[in-house]
């Protein structure tokens, strides 16, 4: 449970900070899932010069309701360039990449945010976010 007061609000109340090192890290790792919408899809099918059918059958895997990039079997993106530890789609990136590192899972405790500092080398440096940056991007996706 996060530590909070009526007064005082959640424990990041004065802000938290992050700074993307471009390692690639976050695009890597076990096997999971990058969650998308119609219009992200829409958005991702233009970026990449593909119809949304043709940008499907390639990119997407449906699960139960919802829908998430494909990834390779080592868990990375299938849009991160390994060499370059880039994302090749960048400009269309799925809200869960462009809210990153700030998901209510990541930000639920101290502990759970020094977890992810400690996974992410960019969490914990650089530009310090509001309250109200980071509960806007923590409200549009719940991981």
């Amino acid at each position: 449970m996060s530590k909070s007061s009526a007064n005082n609000g959640p424990w990041y109340q004065d802000g938290l900070q992050f700074e993307c090192s471009q390692c690639g890290d976050c695009c890597t790792g076990g096997p999971g899932y990058v969650w998308v919408n119609d219009a992200e899809i829409e958005a991702l099918a233009k970026e990449t010069g593909m119809t949304v059918p043709q940008f499907e059958s390639v990119y997407v895997r449906q699960v139960g309701l919802r829908k998430s990039l494909k990834e390779y079997s080592t868990g990375d993106c299938v849009f991160l360039d390994t060499e370059k530890r880039g994302c090749t789609v960048y400009p269309a990136r799925p809200r869960q990449c462009k809210t990153w590192p700030f998901w209510d899972s990541n930000i639920r405790t101290p502990e759970d945010w020094q977890a992810t500092c400690d996974f992410c080398p960019g969490s914990g440096t650089g530009r310090l976010y509001t309250l109200e940056e980071i509960q806007d991007r923590a409200s549009k996706i719940r991981i």
